[in-house]
């Protein structure tokens, strides 16, 4: 099938949004998400979902949106021109979690869709999406799982597919004024339309299915990890890294903002409490240090 089922994605990530946001509430024990629908005034809309102060995450968003119009963003065709002028219709599922414990590392997951219209010419459709993890205080074994998932995820689908979209993710994840990646990788992918709609469907399905298979049994095993006020304040001045990103680099975020989104549901991904220094270093030897020698590296994590 080449033209691709709107409803049909619509539908799916939906129930992916359902499901992500029941189990992490089953696995937080204390908080629930809480619901806002919004309505865009130039078309379309979404259902914003965030939990607050629970006992093992400090504050997650899981957003679904729809929006159209008559013309994308800039942040849409900058790499793509010929996508200028055309309407749009845009939906996903985007999420990031952000854990109390240090020791848990922050995570983000997004699957997108989006069809671009011109009268008397095709549409032009694709997906995009990923995720990535950003750990704090580093674990070998949670940075080799969350990759044999993401791997796993993407085997059915071609032989270098895992290998292309970790690479991806590396250079996109990657914070160019401070020379440093904003974690340790994963899977990044953007205008996926060949070949066809049904494996590409299958191939974000996939992806979106595994996305609690990677990061679920890390929290699990890292959640109750004593820490005391010198990791807690590591975790926020690295959360200060976080927002730059996204407030800078995002392509997400970018686009809601350009395209008229809900504010409070795009910057739902900040974190709750962050901390700046001025030229702050870790102590050399430290397992702060640590982060930056061994786990903001790129590396294949597998071999």
């Amino acid at each position: 099938m080449s033209h691709p089922d709107i409803d049909e994605v619509r539908r799916y990530f939906m129930a992916l949004q359902d499901r992500i946001c029941t189990e992490l509430s089953q696995q937080d024990g204390k908080a629930t998400f809480m619901e806002d629908n919004w309505q865009r005034d130039s078309g379309g809309g979404g259902r914003t979902r965030v939990l607050t102060d629970g006992a093992v995450f400090e504050q997650g968003g899981v957003n679904f949106s729809e929006v159209y119009g008559d013309s994308l963003p800039a942040s849409a065709t900058a790499s793509r021109p010929e996508l200028a002028g055309r309407s749009f219709r845009a939906m996903g599922v985007s999420l990031v979690i952000h854990p109390h414990n240090p020791y848990v590392p922050t995570s983000h997951a997004n699957v997108r869709f989006f069809v671009a219209e011109k009268a008397g010419e095709p549409a032009i459709w694709w997906f995009g999406g990923g995720y990535d993890l950003t750990p704090y205080y580093g674990n070998d074994e949670d940075v080799i799982h969350w990759h044999n998932i993401a791997k796993q995820a993407c085997d059915a689908f071609g032989d270098t597919v895992y290998d292309d979209y970790k690479r991806w993710c590396d250079e996109y994840f990657y914070l160019k004024h401070r020379d440093e990646p904003r974690g340790v990788g994963g899977l990044f992918f953007d205008d996926l339309n060949t070949p066809d709609f049904d494996t590409c469907f299958a191939l974000v399905r996939s992806v979106g299915d595994s996305y609690l298979s990677a990061y679920q049994p890390i929290v699990q095993c890292r959640k109750d990890t004593a820490y005391g006020e010198r990791e807690r304040d590591f975790q926020l001045y690295r959360r200060g890294r976080y927002v730059e990103f996204n407030l800078v680099y995002d392509r997400g975020t970018l686009f809601g903002l350009q395209s008229g989104g809900r504010t409070e549901s795009i910057l739902m991904s900040l974190p709750p409490l962050v901390k700046w220094r001025y030229n702050w270093q870790p102590e050399p030897g430290s397992a702060e240090a640590r982060l930056y020698e061994h786990y903001l590296k790129p590396r294949d994590w597998l071999n």
